[in-house]
């Protein structure tokens, strides 16, 4: 593996924070397996991020038979990986802080075990050596209800806070073998969803999508959202930057997290 390009794991690829994420990285060298759902979307971003060898899988977390369909195909190619972007799916925005423990079933289901397992699935494709220099990153997204209640986010807050716990107990549990896992944290990023959910606020309040965004990053010492070109910072995470960094919740949020 001297001398090649450090494969990369991105899961949710398609999106608009992952394909910022996907173009960062293959700008720095690295060579990448793309993972989302939606094969069109896929192939498409595989044209576009071209060299260093980067492949993809279609990639449901939500379903058991497609993250084993996806751990079996990167045994057959013989994918060993240097790092991994995880990027669960995120529970929709809700005031109820009980929901029925169906509800509560499904949500951890799709945003906590199903991408934990495509983790696991990650971690055993792993080749770290830290007696000879050579370490694994793993980088999960999360959100800022990691650290602080939101009030519109309320089983958010739940499901990060397990995320902020699994990802310590891992940081423990692998740092032996070189093996680095760090969350970090974005507060309000205009991805095109993001986007579009500012300009439906504007309209139904009779106001222009700048006016809606200017009042609702007020509250921010940096007086703006993110944008998913500067969420790329990851790439950070997975340089040598982050040898002696591991188990930490970096907020990425403009300065909005209060608490120390």
């Amino acid at each position: 593996m001297v001398g090649e390009a450090r494969r990369i794991l991105v899961t949710g690829a398609t999106g608009g924070i992952g394909t910022a994420i996907c173009r960062q990285l293959a700008g720095s060298g690295y060579s990448l397996v793309l993972a989302a759902r939606d094969e069109a979307k896929l192939k498409a971003l595989s044209d576009d991020v071209t060299g260093n060898g980067h492949m993809w899988l279609r990639l449901d977390m939500t379903s058991d038979q497609s993250i084993r369909q996806f751990a079996e195909e990167l045994a057959a190619k013989h994918i060993a990986l240097d790092g991994a972007v995880l990027m669960p799916p995120q529970a929709h925005s809700t005031n109820d802080p009980m929901p029925s423990s169906e509800a509560w079933r499904a949500l951890f289901q799709n945003c906590f075990i199903g991408p934990l397992e495509v983790l696991k699935v990650a971690i055993d494709r792993m080749s770290s050596d830290p007696i000879n220099g050579r370490r694994a990153k793993i980088v999960i997204i999360s959100g800022i209800s990691s650290a602080q209640v939101l009030g519109h986010y309320a089983t958010s807050n739940v499901l990060r806070c397990a995320w902020i716990g699994e990802a310590k107990t891992l940081a423990f549990a692998l740092g032996a073998r070189g093996i680095h896992v760090n969350t970090l944290s974005l507060g309000g990023t205009l991805s095109p969803w993001y986007r579009e959910g500012i300009e439906k606020r504007a309209e139904a309040a009779g106001i222009t999508f700048e006016e809606r965004l200017a009042e609702e990053t007020s509250n921010i010492p940096l007086g703006k959202y993110g944008e998913p070109a500067e969420v790329a910072v990851a790439v950070g995470l997975l340089s040598p930057f982050s040898d002696h960094m591991t188990g930490l919740n970096i907020m990425h949020d403009g300065g909005f997290t209060r608490s120390y």
